[in-house]
């Protein structure tokens, strides 16, 4: 991002982008739900915000030759979506537990909503300074 954004706006656009992964791998689960032999999907949420949010890059390696490959710079994350193990077995081979999906995009949808929230207040502190430096 610009200079102007600092890394908290990063870390709020990194988890609000997380946060669509999650409703989707939830959606979808929820919308399988009645799918024979469908296994529930979880996406690695925690892990890969923590990665993403390694801002200072103390997690990389640093180069001491100009032809050296950038192993400092900060990659494109993307989390980790796999068959949920934590789940019982229906008769029909399906591993959807529709309360747990429900209860979890439920609380997706806070936490989105609380970034948002975020990342507005961010915005019009800084339309306020620049309204106010007229």
């Amino acid at each position: 991002m610009s200079s102007i954004f600092d890394k908290t706006t990063d870390a709020l656009a990194t988890a609000i982008k997380m946060r669509q992964m999650r409703h989707n791998v939830t959606s979808s689960n929820i919308a399988n739900a009645e799918t024979p032999h469908y296994h529930a999907k979880k996406l690695d949420f925690e892990n890969a915000l923590a990665a993403a949010l390694d801002m200072d890059g103390m997690n990389s390696l640093a180069t001491a030759d100009s032809q050296h490959f950038a192993v400092g710079t900060k990659p494109a994350v993307s989390p980790d979506i796999y068959e949920n193990p934590d789940v019982a077995m229906n008769n029909d081979g399906n591993t959807v537990d529709m309360e747990k999906e429900m209860s979890a995009l439920q609380e997706n949808s806070i936490m989105y909503k609380t970034a948002l929230q975020l990342i507005n207040k961010k915005m019009a502190a800084l339309k306020y300074a620049i309204s106010e430096s007229r």
